[in-house]
């Protein structure tokens, strides 16, 4: 799938702000000259996963394809349509989907959402389509009638947790860092006056919220969460032997500190895939004697992404430094709720979603690491995650 656009990103975004799921599919001009596509693996998922069908189950042959009622979202009315969906008796996998009347709605290449609401199927062009404005039109549109069915009632907020952030930090405070020059000064120095324990456990870190901490600034990505490998579908078997195979010499220490993305290669030449038929989240070498080493499974790293982020804080901060002293101003709490799981997997194939390795051997040849980490770029949360709402922390 192609690098998504600014404006189809914002258009997107427009969705999981009001929790909607949905999937995403780039009919190729193949494809819509032979009215045929292929049904990836976030489709599948996302299709299982709302009852719609489940292609692990389905026999092959014309004769066994399903069939649903479906519709082209316009601007100002829904275009009946119908999804086919089957596995060809040729293929060995290869399952297929195709919309009626598609060639019409979209051109090679556009980007197009998929939405379940009550056994249908909506395609959203969010190519062609203005959704930010037909969303938050005051006038009734179809789209708009859809998103407010399935988007129902907010969430209460956290108030016992806002007002403890706003009594501790708040008010434009210089709070000493516990620990100076450290990447992980930030969230210490927070969990530590909120009196919460440092969390290294997959739970959250208040009650039922997850509390993130960061400096503001743009450029940062904001950490999901840390995962091991599944060890026993991978081909290496601890974090050392990748050390050993990737690794390179900083000073008296032998690290791999990097960043791996599915688009493209990093300077040690590795890069993320997905398997679709066997779900997994795979690490791959260029060197044809290792290829994929690393394997996690979709099912584990979303219900890590559930189980950590189903409310999260996350807490912006100014980092001062006076007199060799540093302080952080903590500004600002995003409050997030309930993660677009369907998202995980496309955000990994946009690189919006990374995974970084912080490992090393010391002198006295110990191997430390802190498991890889998952992280998603600035300014990305609102694709992951619909947005609740921003405090300020300074007033």
């Amino acid at each position: 799938m192609r690098k998504f656009s600014e404006v189809e990103i914002k258009r997107m975004q427009a969705l999981t702000r009001y929790s909607i799921e949905f999937a995403v599919i780039e009919p190729t001009a193949t494809w819509l000259t032979k009215s045929i596509m292929d049904a990836t693996w976030p489709l599948r998922n996302y299709l299982k996963a709302h009852w719609v069908h489940d292609f692990e189950i389905q026999m092959k042959g014309p004769e066994n394809k399903a069939c649903a009622p479906a519709f082209l979202v316009y601007e100002g009315h829904l275009e009946p349509s119908q999804v086919s969906l089957y596995r060809p008796q040729t293929k060995n996998w290869d399952p297929r989907i195709w919309f009626k009347w598609l060639p019409k709605f979209a051109h090679p290449h556009d980007i197009l959402g998929i939405i379940e609401l009550d056994e249908k199927l909506y395609v959203v062009n969010f190519t062609e389509t203005d959704v930010e404005t037909l969303v938050e039109w005051a006038i009734a549109n179809p789209l708009k009638e859809i998103v407010s069915e399935l988007s129902g009632e907010a969430n209460e907020t956290a108030d016992e947790l806002l007002q403890l952030l706003r009594a501790r930090v708040g008010g434009w405070r210089k709070i000493p860092s516990l620990l100076d020059w450290a990447d992980t000064a930030i969230w210490r120095t927070l969990e530590t006056i909120l009196w919460i324990q440092a969390n290294s456990s997959k739970n959250p870190d208040y009650k039922w919220i997850e509390l993130k901490s960061f400096r503001d600034n743009r450029w940062n990505r904001k950490t999901l969460f840390a995962q091991i490998p599944d060890w026993d579908k991978s081909k290496f078997k601890s974090s050392k032997a990748i050390l050993d195979a990737f690794g390179y010499t900083r000073g008296e220490d032998f690290k791999l500190y990097c960043t791996v993305s599915a688009l493209k290669r990093n300077s040690q030449w590795l890069s993320l895939r997905i398997d679709e038929q066997l779900w997994n989240l795979l690490e791959n070498s260029d060197k044809s004697e290792i290829g994929d080493f690393v394997t996690w499974t979709l099912e584990i790293l979303h219900k890590r992404l559930t189980e950590k982020h189903n409310e999260t804080f996350w807490v912006a901060a100014d980092q001062i430094t006076e007199s060799w002293r540093d302080f952080f101003v903590f500004k600002s709490v995003e409050h997030t709720k309930k993660p677009i799981i369907s998202q995980f997997d496309t955000l990994i194939g946009q690189d919006i979603i990374t995974v970084d390795h912080l490992i090393k051997r010391t002198a006295n040849g110990k191997v430390v690491e802190k498991w890889p980490l998952f992280k998603i770029k600035p300014n990305a949360l609102g694709l992951l995650f619909p947005p609740s709402e921003t405090y300020s922390l300074i007033s």
